[in-house]
């Protein structure tokens, strides 16, 4: 059974926010609302060894995620391969899922009256890998990395690349101790230098 999940090289992220961008024009998001927003802690060090790193941040695709069962009406759903979505037509914007997911990573649109009716979040590109025929099918936010810091595929899969990565290269997780068991590793070291 497939597992799907993605590898995020810090080392590699330059804070482009092309994944941002991407990921906004391929759900026609509104002004208000962002499934990738990408973080930095500033600049460290001193000059003339500075530096700056980027957390890409997303839906953590949780392997138990803490927003499925929270909901109430079934609409927030988990596929066999892990990805963590929701069924609009279930989707009452009751919150519940928004105050459930430890990542803040749920949100529903303040503008646009047409979205107040449901819940958004990113779905690793769900509806293009089901339209586009190959499930493994990668998402839209790593191809357009021009870094290459993203990785998306499936975890079983000892050929894969993030199956590589993730067996063979020091990774973490966000709030790992929440025991949600994310699917996004990180993994950690000085990027971006300045």
């Amino acid at each position: 059974m497939a597992r799907m999940c993605m590898v995020i090289d810090k080392r590699r992220c330059i804070g482009c926010h092309s994944c941002t961008v991407a990921c906004r024009t391929w759900n026609q998001l509104p002004i208000d609302i962002v499934y990738n927003p990408v973080l930095s802690e500033g600049t460290r060090g001193k000059f003339p060894k500075v530096h700056r790193t980027w957390t890409p941040m997303l839906c953590q695709h949780c392997a138990k995620p803490a927003c499925v069962p929270a909901c109430p009406t079934g609409a927030s759903r988990q596929d066999a391969d892990g990805t963590v979505w929701i069924e609009y037509k279930k989707c009452m914007a009751c919150k519940v899922c928004v105050n459930a997911c430890p990542y803040g990573m749920r949100d529903q649109s303040k503008f646009e009256p047409r979205l107040h009716q449901f819940i958004r979040k990113c779905t690793f590109c769900r509806d293009r890998r089901e339209y586009e025929g190959d499930y493994a099918k990668s998402t839209y936010c790593v191809d357009t990395c021009h870094q290459k810091a993203r990785v998306f595929g499936d975890l079983d899969d000892p050929n894969s690349e993030v199956h590589k990565l993730v067996n063979r290269v020091k990774t973490t997780r966000i709030f790992e101790n929440l025991n949600t068991e994310p699917q996004i590793y990180y993994i950690d070291d000085m990027g971006g230098a300045l």
